[in-house]
């Protein structure tokens, strides 16, 4: 088998600003250079957390180029580029490798719910672009699991699968895996990366690095390094953080939160709407109580 990919650490799943109903730039570069001076060690454009289901497609190019080019080779960019569609999927990802991308993200095929073959052949057949892949286990979105051994299977099998998106919030999934393989196990799930690490995973694609980006950091560092109590200490002190992250569909609470400290515009994408105001002055204390600047 060929040498894979590493990846490892602290990650983000990138939000896409919007400014009157467009791709906000501007704010998007604010955004990556943020994350950049923060220690993130892998950017994540056009996933879930960047509404990759309503941009079009040339939108989704144009964000995937972007982001590659703002990060100048500094940290890797690993492109959504998954559907429930898999010539769509082929599509973004060979526009995804031609852009300089260095890995794909690849959602479960949402919708269609395939059975495990079908997933396996939809991986095989998107392997071809010749792209690092990173497999992303939704269920609660995609109605659908990648099983354990189908996992392994993949991982043996093909040699451009790398890694996996571990977001089924079962810690039995990524012990089996662990134990079945040596496919690298990322979190996608702020609240579960040390419990996830804690069976052999190595690190997180976060949601709340978009605005956290340095503690994530230090998080990921303290759990890599083997320092139990002081990863605990950190997961204890953001788990609140995760949480609230979550109190509506993400990313409604995180463009909420990046917005208040002045970063974009609290701005979403129908059916998608702004946090509601009942959770908005709990969100900004808890920004503050990490010495973020808050805008009233």
């Amino acid at each position: 088998m060929a040498e894979k990919m590493k990846l490892e650490g602290s990650m983000v799943a990138l939000v896409t600003p919007f400014r009157n109903g467009e791709v906000d730039y501007d704010a998007l570069a604010r955004l990556i250079d943020y994350q950049l001076e923060g220690g993130t060690q892998g950017l994540i454009p056009c996933g879930t957390t960047g509404e990759s289901p309503t941009l079009s497609h040339d939108e989704h190019d144009k964000v995937i180029e972007f982001t590659v080019e703002r990060a100048a080779g500094k940290v890797p960019v690993i492109a959504g580029t998954g559907s429930n569609s898999t010539a769509e999927a082929l599509r973004l990802t060979r526009h995804a490798k031609d852009a300089g991308a260095d890995a794909a993200l690849i959602v479960n095929p949402y919708y269609n719910k395939p059975t495990q073959q079908g997933m396996y052949e939809h991986i095989a057949a998107i392997a071809e672009v010749g792209l690092p892949i990173v497999l992303y286990n939704i269920p609660s979105r995609t109605g659908i699991e990648l099983a354990p051994e189908t996992i392994i299977r993949m991982y043996n099998e093909i040699d451009q699968v790398v890694a996996i998106k571990e977001a089924t919030g079962k810690i039995d999934n990524a012990s089996a895996l662990a134990a079945g393989c040596d496919i690298t196990i990322i979190s996608g799930d702020d609240a579960l990366t040390l419990p996830i690490c804690s069976v052999g995973g190595k690190g997180v694609i976060s949601v709340l690095a978009n605005i956290l980006p340095s503690e994530i950091r230090a998080l990921c560092d303290a759990i890599l390094a083997g320092d139990l109590q002081s990863a605990t200490e950190m997961h204890l002190r953001l788990f609140p953080l995760f949480k609230a992250m979550f109190v509506e569909t993400n990313p409604i609470p995180i463009k909420a939160a990046l917005s208040m400290i002045g970063m974009i515009e609290d701005e979403l994408r129908l059916p998608l709407v702004p946090l509601s105001q009942k959770h908005r002055p709990k969100l900004a204390e808890m920004l503050k109580s990490f010495g973020l600047k808050v805008n009233q």
